[in-house]
């Protein structure tokens, strides 16, 4: 879609928005909730439901005034003893008058209250509607507005940072960076098109052209491939937790979550299926997989377990080889087919069940596994030695990167989409300005690039795509 036409189609969605609109806020079962109105007759509608205990109505209140007092059905009868904020176009979230009713957080209050809105002229907000009337309203762009989400998922330090960051604008303003720069070198190549005529004529010096593509490829390159991480910081670290049966892999699981989560039995081939839970170390959200046990069997189901497991390998980004310290016979045999699985996935080996053995048989199972995976530990899972330090390590093996107040990590598969073709198109411009290709060619490209950019924050972002969007957002939101 054209940008033009973009703008056309994003004025029609602001006409179709100017009714006012009502959701709860929060969740249930709380001792509070928050309802909130916005639209352009949030105020008025308000003033029909809430009578406050002193003063003038709402519709006389200066915005970010606070006001308490009672909303009331139409018969004149108290639902609650409520306290309403007020916020007036454009400083509100949405960018338009905007009320907050703070009630008690019973059900029925707030089905009342909502009731009794949609009885004075609002009707109830779709999920992400609050926030996709910023994005039209033009108070964030769109991914900010996706950030949102993110903030309210994010279940780590790290992943509510990079969150918090996007939705302060760190990489709308990068991004906006760039653009501005696309649009000047595309500028200069048009407007020789524009005299080519003039065979002499050149507005810019093709080296330096040259230099930029290949600078900001650079910089699309540099923010694509934080992705992985990115990715990672939002989901959680996958840790795979492979070994043979008995080797401890469930009572390691258990030790890490501080809980009972996996089945432990001395019987061989308990655990015939991925079990995964999370935990947070060092601010950063770990998934651990227990996986079936290592052997040769002949039991059909424990097979099917064995293959999940190597898929769980392949797909992990650490693993964790739990060998029995005991007897590394059965280990030894593994060691080709789990180096084989692993590849350059960081490997940690740990030597379970050292509590069992003495100084020098330590250091002889040591040796036989010298140079074998990312580093090697000596543990006890039953009794928890060394697993503290076997948590740090994992934080070093996930090898994130350190993330500041201000840094810029993509999360978002449809941005990072939208970058690898980016990527593609100053590619392809920067290759024709080294054939010495025509202008009208490589402006194509840095155009198309733009487009790509623009498409992450939403200003060629098509309707179907803006619904999809917001539809995964939270109702009140």
């Amino acid at each position: 879609m054209a940008l033009t036409a973009f703008a056309e189609q994003k004025a029609d969605d602001m006409m179709m928005t100017n009714d006012t609109v009502c959701a709860p806020a929060t969740a249930s079962g709380g001792a509070l909730c928050v309802v909130r109105v916005a639209g352009p007759e949030a105020i008025a509608v308000t003033d029909k439901v809430f009578t406050p205990r002193h003063g003038a109505p709402l519709g006389g209140r200066a915005g970010y005034t606070l006001v308490f007092g009672d909303v009331h059905r139409a018969d004149g009868s108290l639902i609650d003893e409520v306290l309403v904020s007020v916020f007036r176009a454009p400083h509100s979230y949405t960018g338009e008058d905007s009320v907050e009713i703070s009630c008690h957080g019973s059900a029925y209050i707030v089905s009342e209250l909502m009731a009794r809105l949609v009885e004075a002229g609002c009707r109830m907000a779709r999920p992400g509607e609050f926030t996709e009337r910023a994005f039209l309203n033009g108070k964030m762009d769109l991914s900010q507005a996706e950030a949102v989400a993110d903030v309210i998922a994010s279940t780590s330090r790290a992943a509510h940072q990079v969150a918090m960051s996007q939705m302060r604008g760190g990489f709308s303003r990068e991004l906006a960076a760039l653009r501005d720069r696309l649009l000047h070198f595309a500028s200069l190549m048009e407007l020789e098109l524009d005299f080519s005529d003039h065979e002499d004529l050149e507005f810019a010096d093709r080296s330096e052209l040259l230099a930029f593509a290949e600078e900001i490829e650079g910089v699309i390159g540099r923010l694509a491939s934080s992705f992985r991480a990115g990715n990672v910081i939002k989901n959680g670290v996958p840790v795979a937790i492979v070994g043979e049966t008995n080797a401890g892999k469930s009572t390691l699981l258990n030790t890490l979550l501080g809980e009972e989560r996996a089945i432990v039995s001395e019987v061989h081939g308990t655990t015939r299926d991925v079990i995964e839970d999370t935990v947070t170390l060092g601010g950063v959200m770990f998934r651990f997989i227990d996986t079936a046990g290592l052997r040769q069997t002949t039991d059909v189901v424990e097979n099917m377990g064995i293959g999940r497991t190597y898929e769980k390998m392949e797909q992990a980004a650490v693993v964790l080889w739990v060998v029995d310290a005991t007897d590394v016979t059965a280990a030894t045999r593994l060691q080709p087919e789990i180096l084989a699985r692993v590849g350059d996935t960081p490997l940690l080996v740990l030597f379970n069940k050292c509590d069992k053995l003495s100084a020098q048989a330590c250091q002889d199972t040591a040796a036989r596994f010298e140079g074998v995976g990312t580093a090697r530990l000596f543990i006890s899972a039953r009794e928890g030695t060394h697993v503290d330090e076997l948590r740090r390590m994992l934080v070093e093996a996930a090898a994130l990167p350190d993330l500041s107040q201000d840094a810029v990590v993509v999360t978002n598969a449809r941005h990072h989409e939208a970058l690898l073709c980016a990527r593609d198109a100053i590619h392809r411009a920067h290759e024709g300005l080294m054939q010495g290709l025509s202008g009208d060619f490589v402006s194509q490209d840095i155009r198309e690039c733009i487009h790509h950019l623009s498409d992450i924050a939403g200003d060629v972002t098509s309707e179907s795509i803006l619904q999809t969007i917001f539809s995964r957002f939270c109702i009140g939101k």
